[in-house]
């Protein structure tokens, strides 16, 4: 068996592969055309002009999509895992899933309101991306923490929180240099412009700055990384209970009713076991 046949590690796999590509692709395809420069622009200039949006906001929100299925995945292993008793991690735990999940639906937000046409819904999607998403991983942190080293190992612990660190490193640099650039490049509308020239004014802020976002996003892309190996103890199934041998809305005398009381069909994918 190959190791992404191994439980549900591939959803998480699958997250990063996918968005890494849509990344790359933006970038190319804006680069080829001369929509942006060469030297690190912002992950969102690089969806910004027709062709490569478009096919930019489909593939992120496909990430977005792998982004709440592995959240919730990583939902219900740690709540199988963890002590019914335990309330603080309880709380946690659910308090992560609805981070995740908004951190997701920021994702959707980014890449379909492009920074040139409504840069104010733009900027909440990034809030909500970014932002929340490293709350998301505070709190996974934290989670690990609580979890190790009966659950979790030490050794993920601390790769998770280096993972947090730099996050909050990369926000940090990229919120500083940010203020810089606007309030150096006053009355000049940042986000319609796509060019730069080394040497005018906010230049460097405008670098340091998209190396910063540059670094939060493949920050969240490593943090993911480390849920494959749990992701490979553990798999979900939905159960099918049927209320009645039939889809009238009325009786219906045709079929037999012992069918309810056969045991339920299952698929892969939905409810609770590890």
């Amino acid at each position: 068996m190959w190791w992404f046949q191994q439980g549900l590690c591939f959803l998480p796999a699958a997250l990063v592969i996918w968005t890494v590509a849509s990344f790359i692709f933006a970038y190319v395809t804006a680069v080829v055309l001369r929509h942006v420069d060469p030297l690190l622009p912002y992950i969102s200039d690089t969806g910004t002009m027709a062709p490569e949006r478009c096919v930019f906001g489909i593939m992120l929100d496909v990430s977005a999509f792998l982004g709440i299925a592995t959240v919730y995945v990583r939902y219900k292993q740690v709540e199988a895992l963890i002590d019914e008793n335990d309330i603080k991690l309880k709380r946690l735990n659910r308090l992560g899933l609805v981070l995740g999940w908004i951190s997701s639906f920021g994702m959707c937000v980014v890449a379909n309101f492009q920074k040139t046409t409504l840069f104010s819904m733009h900027l909440v999607g990034a809030v909500l991306t970014f932002g929340v998403g490293a709350l998301y991983i505070v709190f996974q942190t934290a989670l690990s923490y609580f979890m190790q080293p009966h659950i979790h190992s030490k050794t993920v612990y601390r790769v998770r929180i280096g993972i947090g660190v730099w996050t909050m490193c990369s926000i940090i640099s990229m919120f500083v240099s940010s203020v810089i650039m606007y309030s150096t490049l006053s009355g000049v509308d940042v986000p319609r412009k796509l060019h730069w020239i080394p040497g005018e004014p906010g230049y460097v802020a405008h670098i340091i700055s998209t190396a910063s976002e540059w670094s939060l996003a493949f920050s969240f892309i490593s943090f993911f990384l480390t849920y494959i190996r749990d992701f490979q103890k553990i798999n979900l199934r939905a159960v099918a209970v049927l209320q009645s041998n039939h889809l009238y809305d009325w009786h219906h005398g045709g079929g037999p009713s012992s069918r309810l009381n056969r045991p339920s069909e299952t698929s892969p994918l939905l409810g609770g076991t590890t």
